[in-house]
């Protein structure tokens, strides 16, 4: 797919018949504008246009030649506003148009695209056989399409992934309570054999206290058995 087309032409300022001396001003700070754009200083180009702006706040010509000047700085935002300013303050259809198609470019080129799409429309509306707006327009559609299937691919993506977050921790869950389940019964049966071991120890320990009293009855039975002699008198 080829790239859109970009047309942009200045638009040179009318003498006024009254107010003549600020006219010649404004006039010549709009030429020597458009004279630095013209030599592709754009910056140059966009002090003229705000110098001028700035002494005739509605000048037509000035909103659009700078809104031209910030777009060739990728200035977007910045150029999106002056079209605006140029499109509010005309009646005139065929400024309108152009106007619209320049803030189409500007909203295409910040990938602003369903914007950049009803103005290349609304430009149609006004010079409804122009070929540049035509191709602009369908390609604005193309990458309007393209954008909205990246976003439902990344929700689709988001929701996958959501999806294996939730089985991941179902998971984590049920081999913590196999985990916890074993543990208990480990300990179950660690606590019947210490039981049995204590029930066995007891009985090895009345074995010996038997014995024992055994052996100590079988001796005290022997020592009275023999016949001590007494110690003599004095």
């Amino acid at each position: 797919m080829r790239y859109p087309v970009v047309v942009f032409g200045v638009i040179a300022m009318a003498v006024l018949a009254d107010h003549v001396g600020v006219a010649q001003s404004v006039r010549s700070l709009v030429n020597g504008g458009n004279s630095q754009y013209k030599k592709e200083n754009y910056t140059e180009a966009e002090v003229d246009y705000r110098k001028a702006l700035g002494k005739e706040p509605g000048l037509i010509e000035g909103h659009f030649n700078l809104g031209n000047a910030l777009y060739k700085q990728k200035k977007f935002d910045e150029s999106n506003r002056e079209f605006d300013n140029a499109l509010r303050g005309t009646e005139d259809a065929k400024t309108k148009a152009e106007a619209y198609y320049n803030l189409g470019n500007s909203l295409l080129k910040a990938q602003n695209y369903q914007e950049a799409v009803r103005s290349y429309i609304e430009s149609l509306k006004l010079a409804p056989n122009d070929p540049d707006t035509k191709y602009n327009l369908s390609y604005a559609l193309a990458k309007l399409r393209e954008q909205q299937q990246q976003q439902q691919q990344k929700k689709n993506d988001k929701s996958s992934d959501n999806k294996q977050q939730k089985q991941d921790q179902q998971k984590q869950n049920q081999d913590k309570q196999n985990q916890d389940q074993q543990q208990q019964k480990q300990q179950q049966q660690q606590s019947q054999q210490e039981k049995k071991m204590s029930k066995a120890d007891a009985e090895r320990i009345l074995d010996v206290l038997k014995n024992n009293e055994r052996d100590v009855q079988k001796k005290l039975r022997s020592r009275q058995a023999v016949r001590v002699k007494p110690d003599k008198d004095w």
